[in-house]
């Protein structure tokens, strides 16, 4: 990456002699003004290494991902003890189906336990049912939040304490699984000696706004979270994702659980790095034809589901967060306003940036059971999340913190949780 950067350094300083031998792009220069054909040039060119380079890399990251249908199901009955736990608040429509996703695995030595976290609705009803009906499934009714924890940080603690496990793993209860996924898991988590483990899933979102703006998700999080680097103890690099995060119980425990991120929104990421920070292995499988969620079901309930995590995310930093929102409009929305605005070289540079940022979104898509031809929306999808991001910003700011689950959270103990 230093050598990219120096690289684009001595082309930019080369850029003035480039532009003035192309007739199309001649420019005079004082010692206070550039011609804005200069600038535009440079700039263009400038996204277009850019865009490239972080092609390149996702591509290649990508790749170095195992798919864990590759992974044979772990045979025999003496497997490691593990015990899924699931948290659930105001889930009647799809705690019922997630639930007997999970009792229909073929690991042997299972068990499953259902935080039914202060739910309002039939949610408690439904899981009594499914617990009389099957002896794996214990529910434990919840109707307490003890200061200084978020709602569903504290239920999965608390269902750590329900039974001894050699393993943990912790699923968002509208996870629909492939009835091999935990034994495959569990081989790979084996096999390789790692500590924790997370695996990829399919975004199920109805219309074709919500998936287009899924494929814009996962391939911004593809970029920014790097997750082949997880598993590379030299980089700081982290992963955990709330659809399947698989840990070993001592790993767990020695590395503080849920009680050093009781206030992080972000608990599936921050358990990743806390593990990585303690120097334990993790990596994460893609498995997208296994695993799959039902995301969000609106566009107004994905405002609000992202709306309480969003600024976590950015670690509560406005700087940050106006950074990261110059850079997205420059790389992925600035190359397509420019074909239509520019001209000459600057004209096909920017649409070599558009052409590469399709082919990648088209790539990055196949990894994640997503439509490939989305990407003609990438500018518009671009421009959609950070307008959900900006509201969620300017909302916790506003309010002073955020309301989860029927409980408000104010934003100097939301900060004060730093991992």
């Amino acid at each position: 990456m230093n050598r990219l950067v120096a690289n684009l350094v001595q082309i930019l300083t080369l850029a003035p002699g480039i532009v003035e031998r192309i007739p199309s792009c001649r420019f005079t220069r004082t010692a206070t003004q550039l011609h804005p054909l200069m600038l535009l040039f440079c700039l263009s060119l400038f996204i277009l290494l850019v865009v490239v380079a972080s092609a390149v890399e996702l591509c290649l990251g990508n790749r170095q991902l195992l798919w864990l249908k590759t992974v044979p199901p772990f045979t025999g009955d003496s497997g490691p003890h593990v015990l899924v736990i699931i948290t659930a608040c105001n889930e009647e429509k799809k705690i019922e189906q997630g639930v007997q996703s999970m009792l229909g695995q073929d690991y042997k030595n299972l068990r499953i336990v259902v935080i039914n976290d202060r739910s309002t609705d039939r949610t408690g009803s439904i899981l009594d049912r499914l617990a009389r009906a099957h002896p794996r499934l214990r529910v434990i009714h919840n109707a307490e939040l003890p200061v200084g924890w978020l709602g569903k940080n504290h239920a999965l603690y608390l269902g750590t304490q329900q039974a001894n496990s050699e393993i943990f793993l912790f699923v968002d209860a509208d996870i629909i699984m492939d009835a091999t996924t935990i034994s495959r898991a569990v081989q790979h988590l084996q096999r390789e000696q790692l500590d924790h483990l997370t695996l990829t899933g399919h975004l199920r979102m109805p219309g074709i706004l919500l998936q287009m703006f899924a494929g814009a998700f996962v391939l911004f999080f593809g970029f920014f979270a790097k997750p082949w680097k997880a598993k590379d103890p030299r980089s700081k690099r982290h992963i955990g994702i709330g659809t399947f995060n698989m840990v070993r119980a001592e790993v767990y425990r020695r590395a503080g659980t849920h009680q050093a991120i009781a206030m992080r929104p972000d608990d599936d990421l921050m358990l990743g790095k806390l593990i990585k920070k303690h120097g334990y292995r993790q990596e994460v499988l893609l498995a997208s034809d296994l695993v799959s969620v039902e995301w969000y079901s609106s566009f107004k309930e994905l405002c609000r589901g992202l709306e309480k995590n969003s600024y976590a995310g950015l670690n509560y930093n406005p700087a940050l967060a106006v950074g990261a929102t110059i850079a997205q409009w420059l790389v992925f929305v600035w190359p397509f306003i420019g074909m239509f605005v520019t001209s000459g070289v600057a004209q096909a540079l920017n649409m070599a940036a558009c052409l590469v940022l399709v082919m990648i979104y088209r790539d990055n898509a196949g990894f994640h059971g997503l439509k490939r031809w989305h990407g003609v929306a990438l500018p518009f999808t671009t421009l959609l999340f950070s307008f959900v991001i900006w509201r969620s910003i300017v909302l916790t700011i506003k309010n002073d913190g955020i309301d989860w689950r029927g409980t408000r959270y104010r934003l100097s103990e939301l900060k004060a949780n730093r991992v």
